[in-house]
């Protein structure tokens, strides 16, 4: 799902860059983070004293470890997604959801399938306007996750077998990185990578900039969030800090369609 943010690119290097679009084009769906965790960790290491990765995945680098007085700020790595829950005969793919994605979005969009081979593409079908207008008092049919499905380009379940396809592998949309005009940047898995993103960017900038913190600053990238919160209760219960500062995404309420009243 795209999402877009405003970056003011005054501390934007060209490597923060390019580190964002390497992280935002990475898949790091919710049980599957590891990929994106290395990413992350690769662009840290220089920032902080040590890191660290939990048993469930989660993400941590420290600045002023031996600092009793322990502050977090904390992002997720995990983005939305799909399982492959079912191959028809005739080798269409049928799915489940892996956190919060939304079937209203999903037919036409193109997708990989993270198979036993490598990841190939699909699409997911839906029924051309004129071919699934019924009688005149009957409703349009709406996307649900019950009646949506994928095309890989397969013939029959075999060929799907053999194209490395099982059930249980994982399906992320394809929208990659991109700009737009002032500024802005779309992509899939906004929520939350940007987080990530930023709290990286808090190491570096305190690198860069010679600051010295009078307490112990823990810069944690959560996993499964999407799912329950699941590697942010395990993590705090680890570091147990005195302070946490949490990231994450919200909605634009300069949009047509939101109730300023409840979302603002």
């Amino acid at each position: 799902m795209a999402k877009s943010a405003k970056a003011k690119k005054s501390v934007i290097t060209e490597n923060s860059l390019k580190f964002l679009k390497q992280y935002i084009n990475n898949a790091s769906p919710v049980g599957f983070e590891s990929s994106g965790q290395k990413l992350w960790l690769e662009y840290l290491r220089p920032y902080v004293d040590s890191h660290f990765t939990d048993p469930y995945g989660t993400a941590v680098g420290v600045i002023n470890p031996d600092n009793n007085f322990k502050v977090v700020i904390e992002a997720h790595a995990d983005e939305i997604s799909w399982f492959v829950n079912y191959v028809s005969a005739e080798g269409l793919i049928y799915l489940k959801r892996n956190g919060g994605v939304d079937p209203q979005i999903a037919p036409a969009q193109r997708v990989f399938i993270h198979g036993k081979k490598g990841p190939v593409k699909a699409v997911f079908g839906w029924p051309a306007i004129h071919t699934r207008m019924g009688a005149p008092d009957q409703k349009e049919p709406q996307p649900k996750t019950d009646n949506l499905w994928l095309d890989c380009g397969a013939r029959n379940r075999k060929e799907v077998e053999q194209l490395g396809i099982h059930i249980g592998a994982v399906v992320t949309y394809q929208d990659g990185f991109d700009e737009l005009a002032n500024d802005y940047y779309v992509g899939r898995a906004f929520d939350n990578r940007i987080g990530g993103y930023m709290i990286a960017e808090v190491a570096r900038l305190l690198k860069e900039n010679k600051k010295k913190l009078p307490y112990g600053l823990y810069i944690v990238n959560a996993v499964q969030e999407e799912i329950g919160l699941r590697g942010a209760e395990m993590i705090a219960r680890r570091i147990k800090p005195d302070i946490a500062i949490i990231t994450d995404v919200t909605h634009d309420t300069t949009t047509p369609m939101i109730n300023k009243n409840i979302e603002i």
